[in-house]
């Protein structure tokens, strides 16, 4: 593994992938989130995956990675603490499998700096047929948000928790302001994000001095004023907070609970014992939450926890019968102040412990997992290591700094979806976990 930076704000990360037959190109666009134009960027990501000038639609890109014994091309759209990350990726079989020799590794590299740095343009603008589409079909994503009540809850509970802050900028855009998306509007916004992204690209298994090059002459002649990554937040601690939207026709109730640690940690606690600590609690089948509230009192369906470490939030979610939410919600808290005050046994610890090295030596077995494994870090400014030093770091973390992690959040939204008095069950859409 290497890491090397090719001009400012520009790296490429060269990854072993010895073992593997196949090869992978990602180039990652980090930019600051802005909210007059995050509907324009979430429409952007779908209309750049639909071809490029090269080929200039869907049935010519199609027929181009056929082409190349089946590549695939991928574009998304992803938050990097309060950042916004625009990543496209072509994953295909080495040079050496070549049937006819074909300098694969060119092809590839060509396809995914093609869709980012040469995008199909009319009269100086997105084509305006694939903005209609695109925005039809973002629009109907916003809209299929309500029919996934836990994800309807979760978003929900943000929204009330960060406001009109930085962090509560929608990855997926505002529907109401779809109407405002224009060829001209997506360009502009590209345009921006050319100009202030941090550029990583990483290669895996293909020539990288090649790629390097032909990057560095995509770049040639682009305005560029990278930004710094955006700095860690947290929302200040405020009392709590609750919140309940009754929806006929519900089976099962969504709970949503956020907490915060009140204020930007310039040294956060680090991601291997965030990943303990919220095992811990609720991210393992030996999990607090899911041996007492979901197994032993049967107050859950489903209950689980996550944390993020650039903006200092933890959330619980859970799916229970409507009219428990109270119930759970004061089991929920019993355990995590067990957790806090309470004794940790080292046997918990250590079973919680099992599953996330096991998934780390899962990691060797796919060229995405080890990419986001290591651009993670990247995103997080971290030292780059392998999956192999993440299990000793995640060996070493103490009953103690599991207690001051977790010792470290205040409870501050508690949002809930459930079902209309007279309703449950007796008709609606929703999503039965």
């Amino acid at each position: 593994m290497e890491r090397k930076q090719l001009a400012p704000g520009v790296c490429i990360t060269t990854l072993d992938a010895s073992k593997f037959n196949r090869c992978r190109i990602t180039l990652h666009l980090r930019f600051p989130a802005k909210r007059e134009s995050a509907t324009d960027a979430a429409v952007l990501a779908l209309v750049l995956e639909r071809g490029y000038a090269a080929c200039p639609d869907m049935t010519a890109l199609s027929r181009r990675l056929a082409e190349l014994y089946g590549a695939d091309l991928g574009v998304d759209l992803a938050s990097a603490g309060t950042d916004r990350v625009l990543s496209a990726d072509i994953c295909g079989i080495k040079d050496a499998y070549a049937l006819a020799g074909e300098n694969l590794t060119a092809a590839y590299a060509d396809i995914v700096f093609g869709t980012i740095f040469d995008p199909y343009l009319v009269d100086g603008a997105f084509d305006p047929e694939a903005v209609r589409i695109e925005t039809e079909t973002q629009a109907r994503r916003l809209e299929a948000e309500f029919n996934s009540k836990r994800l309807y809850c979760v978003r929900q509970a943000r929204r009330k928790f960060y406001g009109d802050t930085p962090a509560g900028i929608e990855l997926g855009g505002y529907p109401g302001e779809l109407v405002n998306v224009t060829p001209q509007s997506l360009k502009a916004e590209y345009d921006r994000i050319l100009s202030t992204a941090y550029i990583d690209v990483m290669v895996q298994g293909v020539d990288e001095a090649r790629v390097a090059d032909m990057l560095l002459k995509k770049l040639d002649g682009i305005r560029r004023d990278p930004r710094p990554f955006a700095a860690p937040v947290a929302m200040p601690a405020t009392p709590l907070r609750h919140f309940k939207e009754e929806i006929p026709g519900l089976t099962q109730a969504k709970l949503c609970m956020l907490f915060t640690t009140g204020e930007a940690n310039p040294n956060p606690p680090s991601v291997s014992i965030l990943r303990v600590a919220m095992s811990v609690l609720g991210g393992s089948a030996t999990s607090r939450l899911f041996r007492n509230v979901r197994e032993k009192q049967s107050l859950c369906y489903y209950c689980g926890s996550a944390a993020q470490r650039a903006t200092g939030v933890m959330m619980i979610d859970s799916g229970v019968e409507p009219g428990k939410e109270q119930q759970a919600e004061a089991a929920i808290i019993a355990e995590l102040e067990g957790l806090k005050n309470g004794p940790i046994t080292q046997e918990e610890v250590d079973d919680c412990r099992r599953g996330l090295l096991s998934s780390m030596d899962a990691l060797g077995d796919s060229l995405a997992a080890l990419e986001n494994w290591y651009y993670g870090q990247i995103t997080r400014g971290e030292p780059l290591y392998p999956p192999e030093y993440g299990k000793v770091l995640t060996s070493a973390v103490s009953l103690d700094e599991v207690r001051q992690t977790l010792q470290s959040y205040s409870y501050s939204v508690c949002y809930a979806v459930t079902a209309e008095p007279g309703t449950q069950g007796k008709g609606g859409s929703e999503d039965v976990e």
